[in-house]
């Protein structure tokens, strides 16, 4: 099993580090490593700093750390140093704080997985998607307030937020090292979304393709360059 979290104790405060890949190589189906999670999390008392940069992993694993965290009797203060994406970013929604460093982003979008079968199988994985969304929406909702119709669109945008957007959309609370809370003027704020840039790509592609002034072949070229 490879640990993707560490503990440092320093004095008067515990420090949680979680990096990389969540649960990349077990959890799920597994007693060992959710239990080793949490008797090391209930090992010692007192407030957590939680240091994340993740591009996310196994959305079950991120629940029980989520839960674990959000019932933890002492304050938890997240900072992102770097990337919070997919799972990982349901894991920062159980700060009593949420922080992110200036130059950070947060990506949040619909779960996805690999499934095989007939029919019946294929609709049993659709249906366990909608349900593992509407979960992920709950975290999103107590965190931000957001209704669920606003956050199921940025899920569906696979929507990616650097640390003013975030802040402004409720999903983190302050920047860390910002000093230009103090300074009325207002700030950018910027959101990404694949789904919106597509669209702008296929509305454009089609009023050339109404009056052409490139080849349409060249046009389906420079769209195929934007699907992941």
């Amino acid at each position: 099993m490879r640990k993707f979290w560490n503990w440092v104790k320093n004095e008067g405060e515990r420090t949680l580090f979680l990096n990389g890949v969540i649960a990349s190589e077990s959890w799920f189906g597994d007693e060992v490593t959710p239990q080793l999670f949490k008797d090391e999390l209930l090992s010692e008392q007192g407030d957590i700093k939680l240091w994340i940069n993740s591009p996310g992993g196994d959305v079950f694993a991120a629940a029980q750390i989520y839960n674990m965290l959000m019932d933890y009797k002492g304050a938890v203060t997240v900072n992102i140093d770097g990337i919070a994406a997919s799972a990982a970013s349901v894991i920062a929604m159980a700060g009593t704080t949420v922080n992110m460093s200036p130059v950070s982003m947060m990506m949040i979008h619909n779960p996805a997985t690999f499934a095989s079968g007939d029919k019946r199988e294929m609709e049993k994985a659709i249906q366990l998607l909608n349900e593992v969304k509407e979960s992920i929406i709950n975290a999103y909702e107590i965190k931000t307030s957001l209704s669920r119709q606003k956050l199921s669109n940025l899920m569906d945008g696979e929507t990616w937020l650097n640390a003013k957007k975030a802040v402004e959309l409720g999903f983190a609370d302050q920047i860390i090292f910002d000093g230009s809370h103090d300074n009325d003027e207002p700030q950018d704020a910027y959101a990404f979304s694949m789904q919106t840039v597509t669209n702008q790509v296929v509305a454009k592609c089609e009023q050339l393709i109404d009056n052409p002034k490139v080849a349409v072949s060249t046009l389906e070229k420079r769209l195929q360059l934007l699907k992941p």
